[in-house]
């Protein structure tokens, strides 16, 4: 890996023609629960945070993260990314296949989370295919993304939506449904983060007014956007993934 300081014990490979990078920790949790983590728009590495390596050796949590480029986890065609299958189809029919033949894990037992684009792609996987992704947790999550293209008419995002208004009907948001949704779901953005906070609020807001249960934390304070406050929020993340994790495992005995 050319980007050191790597902390943890990584590997990379290939998957179905993409990179693909792997977490092992010292010693594996012994109910076989596993992690898939989706990274942000400037491929930012989960190897670069000690305090998630941490408290992923601490719950014994191996991660499998995949690398789709700035694809934004949509259902759209990428070309930096793969010009004839979308993040969403990589994610469904290579990782997760990947996922259960390697760790012998499936929904229950996977759980998901991202920073950043990551955040909002999880917890668009999570809205869409609540049955797959019963468990998801979101770090500074960039939901109303058709700003970047309001503000940049440049931004890779013109590749993929002809308006941001057709961006916006695709965000995270308009994919909750009512009756059906993820079981365990928590959300966080740093009252700083001055171009996605209102996002995450206004989620909020909408899972209230539906009654969907979920937690979120829009009041811890960490600097802003980036791997400052996502290390600060590490410890939170990581318990609530493996304490939904462990939920899920008392549900389906």
């Amino acid at each position: 890996m050319a980007d050191q300081p790597t902390y943890g014990n990584w590997r990379e490979i290939d998957l179905d023609g993409h990179l693909c990078e792997l977490f092992e920790p010292q010693q594996r949790n012994e109910h076989g629960f596993v992690a898939i983590y989706l990274h942000g728009v400037h491929l930012g590495k989960l190897y670069h945070s000690p305090a998630f390596i941490e408290q992923l050796e601490k719950f014994g949590l191996p991660v499998v993260a995949p690398v789709t480029q700035r694809s934004w986890w949509t259902d759209r065609i990428c070309e930096e990314f793969d010009p004839q299958r979308s993040a969403q189809t990589y994610l469904l029919e290579s990782v997760l296949p990947f996922v259960e033949s390697e760790y012998g894990a499936k929904s229950s037992k996977v759980a998901l989370f991202g920073t950043s684009m990551g955040g909002q792609g999880s917890l668009r996987f999570a809205y869409k295919f609540p049955d797959v992704f019963p468990i998801v947790a979101a770090v500074s999550p960039a939901i109303d993304y058709q700003n970047r293209m309001r503000d940049d008419p440049e931004d890779n995002l013109w590749q993929m939506y002809d308006s941001t208004e057709q961006a916006r009907q695709d965000t995270t948001t308009l994919h909750i449904h009512p009756l059906n949704w993820p079981r365990n779901q928590f959300f966080c953005c740093c009252p700083e983060d001055s171009s996605w906070w209102e996002s995450s609020d206004r989620l909020r807001m909408k899972l209230q007014s539906l009654g969907v249960p979920h937690t979120c934390d829009l009041e811890t304070k960490g600097g802003g956007h980036g791997f400052n406050y996502y290390s600060l929020m590490a410890p939170k993340v990581v318990q609530f993934l493996w304490d939904s994790l462990e939920k899920e495992r008392r549900r389906v005995v």
